[in-house]
């Protein structure tokens, strides 16, 4: 993967992004996704943040090598104190960390938020916690989407602030749009999950106490939740 060839996480990420937008990229790595973006003419500016030395030189040295440096800065910081109130941003990508690290990064951030911007958040798991945090500070998730890469299952949501917004437990879990178009990707990730929750029952055996049991009965609400939703 380079910034001439995204891997099919990324692009699914690209092809989320508005048109002409001023973007984030927060955790950059080799700023692959703002410099693919800008070579394609799909955004006018960006800010390439990152929080460690090694990819935030790489990064620099991308956007150097494809003369980028005039309209995309790379910024050596930690989450969203990469953004200014100057930078007029108008979205925001956080990509390939779990969902935990992406909400604790939105929330330690909002300080830094406009409150306007647009997020496409791809994590690696975890996204119940990040559906949950963007239902309490009022984003509405606009669009969801299901890949395979790698034998690993990935999730790409877009939200953007709208007021309050009220998901169940079930949407949390699963995503609300994900649930109500029942792409085939999204079925065949939840058919391998059901057999995953399936066997951590069984070695859960017959407990009965304490922590183990609320263990217990969490996977035995997973289960439930996964054989109803594909029955």
């Amino acid at each position: 993967m380079n910034e001439l060839t995204l891997s099919q996480r990324l692009e699914h990420v690209a092809a989320q992004v508005p048109r002409a937008a001023c973007l984030a990229d927060i955790g950059s790595d080799h700023a692959y996704l703002p410099v693919a973006l800008m070579r394609r003419g799909l955004i006018t500016r960006a800010i390439a943040g990152e929080v460690a030395h090694v990819p935030f030189r790489a990064a620099e040295r991308t956007v150097r090598e494809n003369g980028f440096e005039h309209c995309i800065e790379v910024r050596l910081a930690s989450g969203l104190a990469a953004i200014r109130p100057e930078d007029g941003v108008t979205a925001i990508t956080l990509c390939g960390m779990g969902g935990e690290t992406i909400r604790d990064i939105l929330d330690s951030g909002r300080a830094c938020l406009s409150g306007s911007e647009q997020l496409i958040l791809q994590p690696n798991g975890g996204e119940q916690p990040l559906r949950k945090w963007l239902m309490a500070n009022g984003y509405r998730i606009l669009a969801e989407q299901v890949l395979r890469e790698n034998r690993f299952d990935y999730e790409i949501i877009t939200a953007e602030p709208t007021g309050p917004v009220a998901y169940t437990e079930q949407e949390l879990y699963f995503g609300p749009l994900l649930m109500q178009a029942r792409p085939p990707a999204f079925l065949t990730k939840w058919r391998r999950l059901l057999l995953v929750r399936q066997r951590a029952l069984a070695q859960l055996g017959g407990t009965q106490q304490g922590i183990s049991l609320q263990k217990r009965q969490g996977v035995e609400r997973e289960v439930q939740w996964i054989t109803e939703m594909l029955g």
